[in-house]
């Protein structure tokens, strides 16, 4: 039987079910701050395998390919800018290897980070030089057998054009998803309202927009809801981190329960998001907690922030608004597509 494409299981299921964080597993798995996690696609693809083959296990539908700093400007800083296309090749195959062994669809997310420098006309970084340099990656991916491009973490309006612009050039179908802070905004100041605006803009459209990252999974759910208001039209991505990092014993340490991200799951669902998955912090045992907490749910009706905070945790004041904000704001553009 002919697998289902990503875009044709993102329009036909209910939900879909992303990897966890990559990272701060690869600490408990040996990584050293300050390594490159990329460049274990060569020294140790054992362990890169590994990682998926755990996630796929607690259920994921889609994991992200161990190429988050790997395009050439991110990679300068281990010496390795030369070296983006094998990277990117053999971590897409790490990852297709351990899809493609198992008899349900799972999919290939090829990731993509910031290039970690601050795009014209702030900084020095021409749209020129980004777009060639996410176009590099990007099809580095596709050529490893990645199902889509997954452009994430990003916080300015010049480096997500960049991106996406950059990444068409493969010809798959791109997520984006923007990262947002205790602030309910983007380091570069991008309110979810305005994120759902800016998507709209692109040339090219991802299939799905969302967040991930940031504080917690409290504040991330308001975000969705920011977006899912803004964009009722959109797939939204929740990838949230697993509750907020606390320094313990010379490590960094999540205060997430699995107990805590299976109600996390649930509620972003009821919030508008069509794919659901973990960032920093978020282990398979999160994501088993999770995939069963989803598969025994029905869709509820769209929580109050009230209801957020009662079941995850405080969210931020300025965020508290950017629900009811991004509504309001989607009614009036509605409004004058009919004038």
């Amino acid at each position: 039987m002919t697998r289902p494409t990503f875009v044709e299981a993102l329009n036909s299921r209910p939900w879909l079910l992303a990897d966890g964080a990559t990272g701060t597993n690869y600490f408990q798995m040996g990584l050293v701050s300050g390594d490159a996690p990329e460049i274990w696609n060569f020294e140790f693809p054992d362990r890169v395998r590994s990682l998926h083959r755990r996630f796929i296990e607690a259920g994921a539908d889609i994991i992200l390919t161990n190429t988050f700093g790997g395009n050439r400007h991110r990679l300068k800083l281990h010496n390795a800018q030369d070296q983006v296309r094998e990277i990117n090749i053999a971590a897409a195959k790490n990852a297709r290897a351990e899809a493609d062994a198992v008899t349900r669809p799972v999919y290939v997310a090829g990731s993509i980070g910031p290039t970690g420098e601050i795009f014209e006309p702030i900084g020095s970084l021409s749209h020129a030089e980004g777009v060639a340099a996410f176009a590099e990656q990007a099809k580095a991916l596709k050529e490893g057998g990645v199902d889509v491009l997954w452009i994430e973490t990003m916080s300015s309006e010049e480096e997500l054009r960049a991106a996406v612009e950059g990444a068409a050039q493969a010809g798959l179908p791109i997520v984006t998803t923007m990262s947002f802070d205790t602030n309910g905004r983007t380091m570069m100041g991008i309110t979810p309202q305005a994120f759902g605006a800016l998507a709209a803009s692109l040339s090219t459209q991802p299939v799905a927009i969302g967040a991930n990252c940031g504080v917690g999974a409290s504040e991330l759910v308001a975000t969705v809801l920011g977006i899912t208001a803004a964009r009722p039209d959109a797939h939204v991505v929740a990838k949230g981190n697993c509750g907020i990092p606390q320094y313990v014993d010379g490590h960094i340490h999540y205060t997430g329960t699995p107990e805590l991200m299976a109600d996390y799951a649930r509620i972003a669902l009821d919030s508008g998001a069509r794919i659901i998955g973990g960032c920093c912090g978020t282990s398979p045992d999160h994501l088993a907690s999770m995939r069963k907490s989803l598969e025994s749910y029905t869709k509820g009706a769209r929580p109050s922030i009230e209801t957020v905070e009662q079941r995850l945790g405080p969210v931020s004041e300025l965020a508290k608004g950017f629900d009811t904000a991004a509504a309001g704001a989607a009614r009036r553009e509605r409004r004058r597509g009919r004038d």
